[in-house]
């Protein structure tokens, strides 16, 4: 008889958002006038359009596409050249740092690439998360058999939590323990922290004292405009030796629908075999990115170089201005009803701490029975995030001055 995945089992609840969903659905059903004042700040999708230099690289790619001449069949399953050489160039190369066209691989996602990197790292790695967190980071190590069971708090056995909390500016210290992979994400999600350089130092040295992986997820970089904030892992010294960087364009240049991203994976950058040898990550990435995945289409990669053009930057410092203001009406509005707001500068989300003695998810039903307001419990993140509920800056203008109005109205 066929056997399952037993570690699939040790999963608790749903995932977050598919349960943020299924709560929304409900909610509707038996209210079926409230759908249709319905204001999502939950979930972290973007909802302007692509840029126009996209849309129009994409055409031209389609039209080439419909000739014998221009046509385009499989191509490179890492990226074509010429969005790999831009990436290298603007993002890390133009800003001085040591990064070459072949250390990039393109994908259809950063959260993709995140569970996917698990594949050629060693089951008996320890592993480290900040606490509240992404939860694609801890349900692919239960899915790849990398944790013990579930504990009643929502937490899972082997691993080590970092918390993050208001007092440590949602930034963790570095653990006295060892760990061997440690996922970090800057600007955060949820919280919209950023890490200082001082920081962000203190944990590549840990890596490269105990010979650990930093797991680097940077799809927000965009959204820093302090000049103090390191945009990339990749500014700090021995960076380049213990870290693997994660980057989308799904939310700079609007492709959670069209899907690009990619992976920095530097050559430099190794793990212990069983025979005790330091190898190389890059070439068993590659190998992975080879077998199993075909490569994002023409098309999408011609229409993600687009955003690297003189308008296509433009276009981007648009949409980013356009969703930062959105948070910072947001954030104002949260913070005019008495509550502890964080994040919403540097990130497109807003990190709020409801009023004491109420649960997220007992926030996230009030927000969404008083004010038809869809919202992201903390709780969702980790033990770290009970009390705290997300805000999600993507949306239009108009939508996020209404969500502000409906959350100053509320009974607090």
């Amino acid at each position: 008889m066929a056997t399952l995945n037993s570690n699939y089992l040790k999963l608790k609840a749903g995932y977050l958002f598919p349960e943020i969903a299924r709560r929304v659905k409900a909610f509707t059903e038996a209210n079926p006038t409230a759908s249709a004042r319905m204001i999502r700040c939950g979930i972290g999708d973007v909802t302007e359009p692509l840029p126009l230099a996209v849309r129009a690289a994409m055409h031209a790619a389609i039209d080439e596409m419909g000739t014998r001449e221009g046509f385009h069949g499989y191509g490179p399953e890492q990226g074509y050249e010429f969005l790999r050489t831009a990436i290298a160039t603007n993002d890390y190369r133009n800003r001085g740092l040591d990064v070459a066209d072949d250390e990039i691989f393109v994908s259809d996602g950063s959260k993709c690439d995140g569970g996917a990197i698990l594949d050629i790292l060693g089951d008996d790695n320890r592993i480290a998360v900040m606490d509240p967190v992404y939860p694609v980071y801890v349900d692919t190590n239960v899915m790849a058999g990398h944790t013990g069971e579930g504990r009643e708090d929502g937490s899972y056995e082997g691993i080590i939590y970092l918390e993050c909390s208001a007092e440590n500016g949602f930034v963790p210290t570095v653990p006295e323990e060892k760990a061997d992979i440690i996922y970090l994400c800057f600007p955060n999600n949820p919280t919209g922290s950023v890490a200082s350089r001082t920081q962000l130092e203190e944990w590549v040295a840990y890596a490269l004292k105990h010979g650990s992986i930093l797991l680097y997820d940077a799809a927000y970089e965009a959204y820093i405009s302090d000049p103090s904030v390191p945009r990339s892992i990749y500014e700090i010294p021995g960076a380049r030796e213990c870290a693997i960087e994660f980057r989308s364009f799904s939310k700079n240049g609007g492709f959670t629908g069209t899907r690009c991203a990619f992976t920095v994976v530097p050559k430099l950058v190794t793990a212990r075999s069983a025979d005790g040898e330091r190898r190389p990550i890059h070439p068993l990435w590659h190998r992975r990115f080879t077998t199993k995945f075909n490569g994002v289409s023409y098309v999408t990669q011609r229409g993600a170089a687009a955003l690297y053009s003189d308008q296509g930057k433009a276009e981007v410092a648009s949409l980013v201005e356009h969703y930062i203001g959105n948070a910072k009406i947001l954030r104002e509005a949260a913070s005019s009803c008495g509550l502890s707001v964080f994040g919403g500068e540097n990130a497109p989300y807003i990190w709020v701490k409801g009023p004491e003695g109420v649960t997220s998810w007992q926030i996230f039903d009030r927000m969404l029975d008083e004010a038809n307001i869809v919202v992201t419990p903390g709780s969702g993140f980790g033990r770290a995030g009970e009390g705290y509920f997300r805000i999600s800056a993507f949306n239009s203008r108009e939508k996020a001055i209404e969500a502000a109005a409906r959350i100053k109205a509320m009974a607090w």
